[in-house]
């Protein structure tokens, strides 16, 4: 299968790089393909003809969406509608990651795909607009609180925190569900392969606090995670820019109705890439 990546120098397109490493792959980073220009993603995409689109380029710097809400549209919407274009123009349909944060995170239970999003920041609005540019033909992949080995995310963080202080603090009215961006690729191979088209929520399971995931990330290292100690997102001094989900919990219901067997809880994941790292 011919596959064409965007975003492939994220955390989530270098796992993309090596899931599809069966395949003819066209990995393009940023530095080769700006979504944001229409010309050169139409003659990026057209000249190579993949079969499947992936579509993991975004601006997913949370807090600076939020001062910058016309670049994070540019990229978010306006760039995957750049993509869906030129893919349609080939035939070929776009698998496109987006994110919990289309959810408010009011809702007491697990978020299904079939809930009615309500954004509450503005990443969270550009990504939901990225998704209205997806056509029935292709597939829309929500995911959540990604960690892996490239790049920054939570895992380093808190292990770097942990080398700093003898203390943490993590919100404890925060919940999802940790995914690990290796998982995540292997799925989306799963899905592009076995030709799924509509609304996937893949996520590796378990949910927990940030707290909670603090602790288990010590615990993973072989550190105390008595150290971690619980605050609340109103007490967090400064307070963060863009407004977090509570409830960030997303039900993979539409892989069970698949029948596509779901992503291992977290812990797996966690301990390999702790291990990794260490």
């Amino acid at each position: 299968m011919r596959v064409f990546v965007t975003g492939a120098g994220g955390q989530v397109g270098r796992e993309l790089q090596q899931a599809f490493a069966g395949h003819d792959l066209t990995a393009a980073d940023r530095a080769a393909l700006d979504v944001t220009d229409p010309d050169a993603t139409r003659t990026a995409i057209t000249s190579v003809h993949p079969d499947v689109v992936v579509h993991a380029a975004a601006w997913t710097a949370v807090d600076a969406c939020e001062s910058d809400p016309e670049r994070a549209d540019l990229v978010n919407t306006v760039g995957t509608g750049n993509v869906a274009a030129a893919a349609r123009e080939i035939g070929a349909p776009v698998y496109y990651l987006s994110t919990d944060y289309v959810f408010d995170g009011t809702k007491p239970d697990p978020y299904v795909e079939t809930d009615a999003p309500n954004p509450a920041s503005v990443y969270g609005r550009s990504k939901l607009g990225g998704e209205r540019e997806i056509d029935e033909r292709s597939a829309v992949v929500r995911t959540s609180w990604v960690c892996g080995r490239h790049g920054p995310n939570m895992v380093k963080t808190i292990l770097r925190l942990a080398g700093e202080h003898d203390r943490l603090t993590f919100v404890d009215d925060q919940r999802g569900h940790p995914t690990f961006a290796d998982d995540l690729a292997r799925m989306i191979v799963t899905l592009v392969e076995g030709e799924q088209s509509g609304m996937f929520h893949v996520t590796n399971q378990g949910a927990v606090s940030w707290f909670e995931f603090a602790r288990a990330v010590l615990e993973a290292a072989g550190l105390d995670p008595e150290r971690v100690a619980p605050i609340a997102t109103a007490a967090l001094d400064p307070p963060r820019p863009a407004p977090r989900p509570a409830n960030s919990v997303l039900d993979n219901a539409a892989l069970r109705a698949a029948g596509i067997p779901l992503l291992p809880d977290f812990h797996e994941p966690l301990d390999r890439l702790v291990a990794e790292l260490a």
